[in-house]
């Protein structure tokens, strides 16, 4: 799994979400996503519509996804 496969991912699962998805091998990876769709969500339901983009790869390809989840205005 390489981070741009990742970004990929993320940004097709949640239309209008920018990802910057870093990690150098291979299992390991640090994301910040910032989306519109965490608009009045907790950290932890931001994380879960991030890991449902990803699906099976989570645990198994993906090892580890440290995440940073923002709102566009949280962002600027």
């Amino acid at each position: 799994m390489d981070p741009s496969t990742i970004q990929s991912l993320i940004e097709q699962g949640l239309p209008g979400a920018r990802a910057d998805v870093r990690g150098d091998d291979g299992v390991h990876f640090e994301a910040t996503v910032v989306a519109e769709a965490f608009r009045g969500k907790l950290p932890l339901a931001r994380h879960r519509l991030v890991y449902a983009t990803l699906g099976d790869r989570m645990g198994g390809e993906i090892h580890a996804l440290a995440l940073k989840t923002l709102t566009p205005e949280e962002a600027a």
